[in-house]
């Protein structure tokens, strides 16, 4: 408990502090050469106050850092702060990114972090709908019985969300970003006559991906309702009741709320619906690349993990119908 409380402090700590110059200036290039989202942003500086912290409490010039005495630093990270895995990566990623800036800026001779890993951490698969559950989730439909109590124009909006989501496989910032129709000012937009949205996604990346005709159909009726919600100056393809866009909280709620209305087994937000996206298109295709292109994935290594899920839906598949691996009854 007392580790835990040393840690918040330290954590309130940095928040105080401003970076030192290299620091700050290596925060700056990477915030208009990287365009890196706000979050991110956050979570580097958060890297660096603590490689600052650290280095500061062990009297070591950061500028003339050795190996060994990065070796130190990221190891009392780990004693003191008591990162995880994934998270001793991210710090040692930033400052490896921070001491290859130096270099070009001719601050320091060497990068003392290359070749410091971290511990590898147990990569966690993505979790995804079955097939039937998620056709069953896109076929719902609120109950006749409750009409009085149903707003048709949401019932057509979120069912069109949900089919953009699973249909599309979009990121739910890229649904938020989404207009009704391409403007000045958009950032991303719906296309009837072609099928397509387009959309931006990571890295400031503009991508289209191909509307299939179940949500072509759900987007029409949804658009034909639109106008009653929305308010005359809002581009926004999805509206809330006050006629604005919709956040990502609200999108998420939504999808929750809809979800268990269908009978879900799991708790259900957008990323689920995305995973489930690539999933049952790499079940049914086996074209990588292809998932790769419509998920917007800048690595194939990203999208690789799909090929797991896939596996397993192929082993169940062979425990289930193979003579070789029927149990005995």
């Amino acid at each position: 408990m007392k580790q835990t409380q040393r840690s918040e402090g330290s954590e309130q700590g940095d928040e105080a502090q401003p970076l030192a110059a290299p620091l700050a200036a290596y925060l700056e290039h990477i915030r208009v050469q990287r365009r890196l989202a706000p979050r991110s942003l956050v979570i580097y500086a958060d890297a660096l106050l603590r490689l600052q912290n650290l280095a500061g409490q062990t009297g070591t010039a950061l500028l003339t850092l050795r190996p060994h005495q990065a070796r130190s630093l990221a190891a009392q990270l780990h004693r003191d702060i008591e990162l995880g895995p994934r998270s001793m990566a991210l710090h040692l990623s930033v400052w490896r990114g921070l001491y290859r800036w130096l270099g070009g800026e001719r601050l320091v001779e060497l990068n003392p972090f290359d070749g410091l890993r971290a511990p590898k951490a147990a990569k966690p698969l993505p979790k995804a709908l079955a097939v039937d559950d998620a056709v069953q989730l896109a076929n719902f439909k609120a109950n006749p019985a409750d009409a009085a109590a149903v707003d048709a124009r949401i019932e057509a909006r979120d069912r069109c969300m949900v089919e953009l989501l699973y249909g599309c496989g979009l990121r739910v910032s890229e649904l938020v970003g989404l207009d009704a129709q391409a403007g000045p000012a958009s950032l991303g937009w719906i296309d009837l006559a072609a099928a397509e949205a387009t959309v931006l996604g990571k890295g400031s990346k503009r991508r289209s991906v191909p509307i299939g005709s179940a949500a072509l159909a759900a987007l029409r009726v949804w658009l034909s309702l639109r106008g009653q919600l929305a308010r005359s100056d809002e581009p926004a393809l999805l509206v809330g009741q006050r006629g604005a866009r919709l956040g990502a909280v609200q999108i998420r709620a939504s999808l929750k709320a809809r979800a268990l209305a269908a009978g879900m087994p799991a708790h259900v937000h957008p990323h689920m619906l995305r995973h489930s996206f690539a999933s049952h298109i790499l079940q049914s295709s086996g074209d990588l690349r292809a998932v790769q292109e419509l998920l917007g994935h800048a690595h194939i290594t990203t999208t690789q993990i799909y090929t797991q899920l896939d596996f397993q839906h192929l082993a169940k598949i062979y425990d289930a119908a193979h003579p070789r691996a029927k149990k005995k009854q």
